[in-house]
This record gives C-alpha cells, sequence and structure tokens, in this order.
C-alpha cells in the first residue's frame, strides 16, 4: 500500500505580512559596536556603564524591562533612547545578542565532566556509561519490546544493539539524501510492535524534479527487520513532487509520535522557505497527523477546507525537533528548533498556528532582525523558550523508576549549548527546569530505556552514553 496525495494548487492560504518597520535592517554585532559599546565594553564587561554580564540589573532582568532601556533609555543614569535609531525588530535583536553573549561567558566558565565521573542534579547522583562509539551522527533513538536499541544514522545507517553489542547496519534500509540537515532522521517502533513488527523511518528523500535538479523533502515508510534486512516497505506519507525543495539544504524536522488511538503525528520542518510555514496548501513548517497506515483521518482540522494539505495538524511552525506524548495527561510536546535564539516548547493543539515567522523570540543568523513582534492575536505563545538558543532538539518523558525524582519529567536536549536540560510539567504548563548534563558534545536525541536508565544520542565525538545511577 502506497498512499499519495494529490491537491488543487489553485489557492494559496492567506500569509500574514510583516509589519514595515519589522523589515530587517541592521546586522546587530555592528549596532552594539556603534553605539553600546564605548559604555557597556566590547564583550559587555563595563566601562563608562556597567557590566551586563553579572547578575545585577538596576532597571529589570527580564526582555521587557532590557528592550524598555533599550528603547527608551535610563536619563537619570545617563543612558540614552535609542527609539529614534533602531526599530523594535531592531531592539529585539539586541535583547538576543545580549542574552547570547551572557550565555557565552558563563559557558566559558564551565567544565567538561571527566568520564565516570559521579554527577549530581535533580535530587540525584549518576554517571555516564558510553554505550555505543564510532558512530556517524547518531540522531534518534528507540526501543523494541525485547529490551534491544534501535537508532539511526544520519548517513543512511539503522543499527540494532543486542545485549550491549553493537549489531552490523541493517541491510537494504531506502537511499537517503544525506546533505546539509538531511538524511536518515527518525526511527519509531510502533506501539503494537509485538502484534505487527512494524518500524518506521523518516527520512530525506533523494528525487529529482522534471528539470533534473537534485531536490528532496521528509517522506516516512515502515517496513520490517528480518535477519538483518529492511523488508516489507510500506510509504506512509509522501509529498506530491511539486512540494520538494533543491538539494539536502536545511529544516526537514522529523520525529514521529502515536497517540493512545493510534494516529500517528510527525513534524516537518519549513525547508528554510520561512513563509511557507504559514500556507496551509504547503505541507512544510507543519505537524500532521495521520493513520499509522498512511491514510487521512477525516476530522483533520483542514480536511474539506479548498487547497489546504489535509494531512496538517498544526501550521507556523519553523523545524520541529521534538515530539512526545505526556502519558500522564495525553498532551502533546513539540520542540521547535529557533533562528538565532527563539527555540520554542509549544503545547501542540489540533488546527493551531504556532506563528513562525510572523511572531518569533529569535533574529536571523547573520544579526539582523526578523520582526519585532512576539505576540499575534490567534498565534500561540510557546510554553517555554530559550534565548539564546539551546539549539533543541530530541525530547522524551522519562517513565521509568530508576530516577524517581525525574518521573513524568519531559527531557530537552540541546546541540549548540550541549546540554540535557529536566522540565518540569503540571499540566499545560511548565513550573520548572534545570540543566542535569552540559558539555558533553551536542545532544541530539534523548529516550527512556527499559531498563529505567536515560540514553543520549551524542554528536561530537558521535556516540551513544546513558545515564546510570552512581554507585
Amino acid at each position: 500500500m502506497t498512499p499519495r496525495l494529490v491537491l488543487s494548487l489553485a489557492a494559496l492560504a492567506a500569509v500574514p505580512s510583516l509589519p514595515a518597520q519589522d523589515v530587517p535592517r541592521k546586522d546587530v554585532a555592528k549596532v552594539y559596536a556603534e553605539i553600546c559599546a564605548n559604555c557597556h565594553g566590547a564583550d559587555l564587561s563595563g566601562g563608562q556603564a556597567p557590566s551586563m554580564l553579572d547578575d545585577l540589573w538596576a532597571h529589570g532582568s527580564d526582555d521587557a524591562s532590557l528592550a524598555k532601556s533599550i528603547r527608551d533609555g535610563v536619563p537619570e543614569k545617563g543612558m540614552p533612547a535609542f527609539s529614534s535609531v533602531l526599530s523594535d525588530a531592531d531592539v529585539r535583536a539586541m535583547v538576543i545578542f545580549i542574552r547570547e553573549r551572557r550565555a557565552s561567558y558563563s559557558r566559558n566558565r564551565s567544565t567538561r565532566p571527566m568520564p565516570g565521573e559521579p554527577l549530581a542534579a535533580g535530587g540525584h547522583r549518576f554517571k555516564l556509561e558510553t554505550v555505543a562509539e564510532g558512530l556517524t551522527t547518531p540522531w534518534a533513538i528507540d526501543f523494541l519490546p525485547d529490551g534491544r536499541m534501535i537508532f539511526t544514522e544520519k548517513n543512511g545507517r539503522l543499527r540494532l544493539m543486542e545485549n550491549g553489542r553493537l549489531l552490523p547496519a541493517v541491510e537494504g534500509t531506502p537511499a537517503v539524501r544525506n546533505e546539509g540537515q538531511g538524511g536518515l532522521m527518525e526511527v519509531a517502533v510502533h506501539p503494537k510492535y509485538r502484534e505487527n513488527g512494524w518500524i518506521y523511518l523518516a527520512y530525506s528523500d533523494p528525487a529529482e524534479d522534471q528539470r533534473g535538479r537534485e531536490v528532496s523533502l521528509t517522506m516516512i515508510v515502515r517496513g520490517r527487520v528480518k535477519d538483518g534486512r529492511w523488508a516489507d516497505q510500506q510509504v506512509i506519507w509522501k509529498a506530491p513532487l511539486e512540494f520538494y525543495r533543491p538539494g539536502g539544504g536545511v529544516h526537514f524536522g522529523c520525529r514521529i509520535a502515536f497517540d493512545a488511538d493510534g494516529y500517528l503525528f510527525f513534524t516537518h520542518g519549513e525547508r528554510g522557505a520561512m513563509q511557507h510555514a504559514q500556507e496551509l496548501r504547503r505541507p512544510n513548517g507543519k505537524v500532521h497527523r495521520i493513520h499509522d497506515d498512511g491514510r487521512i483521518p477525516s476530522d483533520n482540522p483542514f480536511v474539506g477546507v479548498e487547497s489546504a494539505f489535509p494531512t496538517i495538524w498544526t501550521y507556523g511552525n519553523r523545524n520541529p525537533q521534538g515530539l512526545d506524548f505526556d502519558p500522564r495527561t495525553g498532551l502533546l510536546w513539540e520542540t521547535e528548533h529557533g533562528p538565532r535564539g527563539g527555540d520554542e516548547l509549544n503545547l501542540i493543539e489540533r488546527g493551531k498556528n504556532y506563528g513562525w515567522p510572523a511572531i518569533t523570540y529569535g533574529m536571523n543568523y547573520d544579526g539582523s532582525p526578523i520582526t519585532g513582534q512576539t505576540a499575534r492575536p490567534g498565534m500561540e505563545q510557546p510554553a517555554a523558550y530559550w534565548v539564546p538558543s539551546i539549539a533543541v532538539c530530541g525530547i522524551d518523558f522519562y517513565e521509568g523508576r530508576t530516577f524517581a525524582q525525574w518521573t513524568g519529567s519531559l527531557f530537552v536536549t540541546g546541540l549548540a549549548q550541549q546540554e540535557l536540560r529536566r522540565l518540569v510539567i503540571d499540566g499545560r504548563k511548565v513550573v520548572g527546569q534545570e540543566v542535569i548534563v552540559k558539555d558533553i558534545g551536542r545532544l541530539r536525541d534523548v529516550a527512556s530505556g527499559p531498563d529505567g536508565n536515560l540514553y543520549l544520542a551524542v554528536n561530537g565525538p558521535d556516540r551513544i552514553v546513558r545515564l546510570v545511577p552512581a554507585e
């Protein structure tokens, strides 16, 4: 069975335009050097004005207070107002820039944990053990009911570990476009694997357009592993060729999560074309919902809407890198890799618009602003966001009992900041978070193992490690 989607392209969904004053104008690093460094120091360490690297903030340390100080000045302290030369978008970019420099200063003072060194965080003592090494960009981890670990490597290899032994790569897996951020990404084991044996893969599909150019988009298949080979493959989701984007590129997504009713949810990045996230006729920049065999549910929110892509569940999502259901509430949570700043944790709900790129807490990678708006009517606010960016990636709700204080917590990985965070969620709200592990490499994914330990996919050096109790 290979279901495919055929859509009319006659109409476009409305795309919110950016306000005129929010058109990207300035490189924030140059702006800081020109108008801020003389008083606050080239490295924010202070001069005529106080340092911005410590925790002494006379006029408030939150984003709104910092933006107000930049925009309106502090005349009694000799700080001029910059509202006449900086747009709201420029002010927002400056807030992000300051947050980044403060985080970099703190990071440079941190120390990398030694192998086997006992660590303490979140009420537990633990240590790190290497499970598999010599890998090539491990991307996603899952477990089979018999306890075997299965994981992907970005270069296209699907691997299994059995009784602590790394098996040869599964033969016959689909070809992938291993370029840029594309490759073999997600692996997800069907909740009823004991009955059906299905394993799902998401990857960047290598294709050619009608002019013979290399193009790619995320694709999902399922199959079974039989005697070390990939077998019985079925295409579960594949967009029409007209939506494919050039080459490898960026922002493929993709994570998969199954709900209690057996629906399959998956994420898809906007492939670097930010406005596409707001276009309902396109699949990119969305969270999707399908049946586990690829059929389109009749109650999806945009089924029957003219020209809308029928598998869309939510839109306005930039590059979703994590997806998991809270087993206590059944609510679906997503982490979204932001631009420079503005990583998000979102509560994903039917038919809602999560705002990208009309609203964001981030800015462009080149230091120019995207928009000064962080909120608009009809667009969802994140449950949490990170400025500067931690380069948020895979997530998992911990369901084990080995670390009893962590049961029910959401674990979030970060690439750029090289950290594992524990978020405490009460219903629909994040009520606390802390860093559990830092500076062991770029953390790509986290998974609760059947042994009660936490497993991490680490890039640089490429390996899989686990958190185990320290004796």
